[in-house]
């Protein structure tokens, strides 16, 4: 059987997309030209030019050890080969060893037990449902610029204007974000807790289903939790019968360098964590894992994804955790995200147009405005340093509830010897923006 076709050219895939794409995947288009990437490795991307590019998005934080690691694609591989899928209703090694290793890898003293999902939105709603059905209440709280994924009901805990759409489910209140740049009462930490009772007193029944934190957002633009706030969320929803959700779609497998996953930094264990994107390295997988009884009052009702336990994507996420673990990927997003939070707040003293420098570990922004004492927001300048960053070979995201934010996100096998070349390529892009 002859392969099928394939034209590599810029110009006849847009042609394509244009075509044939819907509307609704219009608006999710980065640059002003369209970029076509060809080929990856590790922390590295080609596009059908042959220009290098450092990937500082890695693609959309799913590339969490490399681009074509050979360890995950080998892995995956050989499970494709003997059985590509299998439906959860039947019986696989591969998703049965990934649920206890990822058991293995959560707080220590509950019991964890794993439902698979075939994306991170998809593990949002059953988390929402699970919430819902262990504890007997509809409302939810959320954070005003939280972003939890794009199905109905994972939109309806999306605080940001331009990802939400017509028809949300209701029941969800959404509380101030605990901002030390940007945030209503400022920088310290109590006065978001003490929202989070006068909301739920006001904007909810009294009682609960829980609450969904990112631990640091995400698409809201690279903001972690100030210390304290996870803790003192948790404990005040717990109160009024909820429970603590942890997205960690973005910020897990090691992303913040301190820890495994985000929430540890606070030194709280959640009821029920969400995980996707880095869980299998680009190949298509979600999880919720939650507390054993959490879980349990869902035993009664049929709840399944076809995809979400195949093997294929299980071995993948078994090679990752295995990765992760081997290169020592966590210490490394450590010392080298530091080392780059460095840099940028080198660049922050050196261009007025960055406002604000923060993150964790691998998982960085910087936040542009066109008056620093205003904070006022400039998402033109912000899309100008872009598209500079990208003829500097540099791959990043705009992000953040007025765009006007660059994350980075990288690969966690970004190195040392990456940092200088970035830093020359942002200051460049600096340079010509301003």
């Amino acid at each position: 059987m002859a392969d099928l076709p394939i034209e590599w050219s810029t110009a006849h895939t847009a042609k394509l997309r244009d075509n044939y794409y819907s509307a609704s995947q219009s608006k999710f288009v980065p640059f002003a030209q369209p970029l076509v990437f060809k080929r990856g490795s590790m922390q590295y991307l080609w596009d059908v030019e042959g220009n290098r590019y450092i990937d500082l998005l890695g693609m959309n934080v799913c590339i969490s050890v490399g681009h074509a690691h050979p360890v995950v694609v080998n892995a995956a591989m050989a499970q494709a080969q003997e059985l590509t899928h299998c439906t959860t209703m039947f019986y696989h090694p591969a998703p049965a060893h990934l649920a206890e290793e990822l058991a293995a890898v959560m707080p220590a003293g509950p019991q964890w037990v794993v439902h698979f999902t075939n994306s991170g939105a998809e593990a949002i709603d059953l988390a929402l449902a699970m919430a819902r059905t262990y504890s007997g209440n509809l409302d939810m709280l959320a954070l005003r610029t939280a972003y939890h994924g794009p199905t109905a009901a994972a939109q309806s805990v999306t605080g940001i204007a331009g990802w939400r759409h017509p028809g949300m489910p209701g029941n969800v209140a959404f509380v101030a974000d605990p901002n030390p740049y940007r945030g209503v009462f400022g920088a310290d930490t109590d006065p978001y807790l003490d929202e989070i009772d006068r909301v739920i007193q006001s904007a909810t029944t009294g009682s609960v289903a829980g609450m969904v934190i990112e631990s640091v957002q995400g698409y809201g633009g690279v903001v972690p939790m100030p210390p304290g706030y996870l803790a003192g969320a948790a404990a005040r929803v717990r109160a009024a019968g909820g429970v603590y959700i942890a997205d960690e779609v973005q910020s897990g497998f090691g992303r913040t360098g301190e820890h495994m996953w985000g929430f540890e930094a606070d030194d709280v264990v959640p009821d029920i964590v969400v995980m996707a994107k880095g869980i299998g390295n680009g190949f298509p997988l979600g999880a919720v894992v939650a507390q054993r009884q959490v879980a349990e009052p869902m035993s009664e009702k049929f709840m399944f994804h076809t995809y979400g336990a195949n093997p294929t994507s299980c071995a993948a996420g078994r090679a990752v955790l295995q990765v992760i673990r081997e290169e020592k990927l966590q210490q490394n997003a450590r010392q080298v995200g530091a080392t780059l939070l460095e840099t940028l707040q080198a660049l922050k003293q050196k261009y007025p147009i960055i406002g604000d420098v923060r993150g964790k570990g691998l998982m960085l922004a910087m936040e542009f405005v066109s008056d620093p004492q205003k904070k006022t927001p400039d998402k033109q300048i912000t899309s100008r340093v872009f598209e500079h960053c990208r003829e500097e070979g540099l791959i990043l995201s705009k992000s953040g509830p007025y765009q006007s934010c660059l994350r980075m996100v990288p690969p966690l096998c970004l190195s040392m010897d990456d940092v200088e070349p970035i830093a020359r390529g942002l200051d460049r892009a600096l340079a010509k923006a301003s």
